[in-house]
């Protein structure tokens, strides 16, 4: 690595989420973790998970030994530009489709479920009644 680090936007960093071109950010800094990928213990999908976002609490949160810490190094290209980081993430919830109780099928299986057992009920107190007098 150079004396210089070069500095690298968000928006770079976050195009580099695939397996064959994967690019973390940890502690203010950027790793292409890419040559990593099948050797990573937890596997390639948790590296996946924590691209497009500052990975730090991620890195972190799992305790990784010393020896990983210093494996960092050589994936190690540069430096994230701050300015650039987005401060929070804006959550965009999933479309709900509209629900309207009186027309869906849920409707008429809650139905069901409560006049089944009711109608079974009745049916074997009937029978009981019935079979009592003779």
């Amino acid at each position: 690595m150079a004396s210089d680090p070069k500095s690298h936007t968000f928006e770079e960093v976050a195009k580099h989420n695939k397996t064959k071109d994967c690019w973390l950010i940890i502690s203010g800094k950027v790793y292409d973790v890419t040559p990593f990928m099948e050797d990573h213990p937890g596997g390639d999908e948790v590296l996946l998970s924590a691209t497009g976002k500052d990975a730090t609490n991620d890195f972190e949160d799992v305790g990784h030994s010393d020896s990983a810490r210093e494996m960092m190094d050589q994936y190690l290209i540069g430096e994230i530009d701050m300015a650039t980081v987005p401060l929070k993430r804006s959550y965009v919830p999933p479309e709900q489709p509209s629900y309207n109780p009186d027309k869906t099928p849920e409707f008429v299986i809650k139905i069901l479920q409560f006049l089944v057992p009711l109608l079974i009920l009745g049916l074997a107190f009937a029978v009981r009644v019935y079979t009592k007098e003779k």
